[in-house]
């Protein structure tokens, strides 16, 4: 016990985490590295979150609700202190989408997050640090919660994923060139699998496109349907069949005036080339 450091839980939400999360256990009659064996953590990483020197995760609020037998306590807690880095609503949609059988996204402006290379998603990350959009230690979590989304996709039976992107998204440069060759590479992979269909919605489509902003729609396994779309400062997910269908139809429509997967994998070689 000598080394054990006083905990502040009221001077950051990262602090009530850490402590909440010794209180629990403690409360099991634990010491770190028992948590640590039961999360597959080290205990120095138990150490650094229950003292607020590290930022959890999603993943790690997760298996903190598991070891301890709390309910979803922990991830209550971590979407409280994630709320700089998520849009309200989204976090829930996140959990209906690592479970999805199908999942179709509409993006404009930048590679959707389920194709981004961690460079892509980092450079953005950092750009909204320098913005003063968020902390430094938001940016890691952004990227962390990335990834593991792009994890739990990779599982035995994956969903179909069906994506439309807009041509800006294709020819906006992020990170400079050998960033968007890497990061252009990685949507060829992603079009090549059996699981995927990869679309690009030319500019020329003018009015025909049918979404100003971002869209993504999920089929569960009882082939019920949920929508998620967000503006720059929110995000709205709606289970409503009303809201939901009218949406499916939309989105139907464009991927009928959008490039085929052939035509659009070829643009972004094109543009690997060099070539406008």
């Amino acid at each position: 016990m000598v080394n054990r450091k006083e905990l502040h839980p009221d001077s950051s939400p990262q602090a009530a985490f850490g402590a909440q999360l010794r209180r629990a256990r403690e409360g099991k009659g634990w010491k770190q590295e028992d948590l640590a064996a039961e999360m597959e953590y080290s205990s120095t990483h138990i150490s650094a979150v229950e003292t607020g020197r590290k930022m959890p995760t999603s993943r790690f609020s997760r298996s903190a609700d598991r070891a301890l037998g709390v309910g979803d306590l922990f991830q209550r807690k971590w979407r409280e202190l994630s709320h700089g880095i998520l849009l309200e609503g989204f976090s829930e949609y996140v959990g209906y989408e690592g479970r999805a059988v199908e999942i179709r996204l509409y993006e404009i402006g930048i590679i959707p997050g389920l194709l981004q290379t961690p460079d892509y998603a980092r450079v953005l990350a950092d750009s909204a640090v320098q913005r003063g959009a968020i902390t430094p230690e938001q940016a890691d979590e952004r990227v962390a919660f990335l990834l593991e989304r792009q994890q739990a996709l990779e599982r035995t039976r994956p969903p179909m994923v069906f994506v439309v992107m807009d041509e800006s998204c294709v020819r906006r440069t992020i990170g400079g060139s050998a960033l968007m060759e890497a990061q252009l590479e990685r949507l060829t992979e992603f079009a090549a699998r059996p699981n995927t269909v990869l679309q690009v919605a030319p500019f020329d489509m003018g009015e025909r496109r049918t979404f100003d902003l971002p869209v993504y729609l999920l089929t569960l396994s009882d082939r019920s349907m949920l929508a998620y779309a967000e503006s720059q400062a929110q995000g709205h997910l709606d289970r409503e069949t009303s809201g939901v269908v009218p949406m499916l139809n939309a989105y139907h429509q464009l991927q009928a005036e959008a490039l085929s997967q052939a035509s659009s994998v070829a643009m972004i070689q094109q543009l690997r080339k060099g070539t406008p």
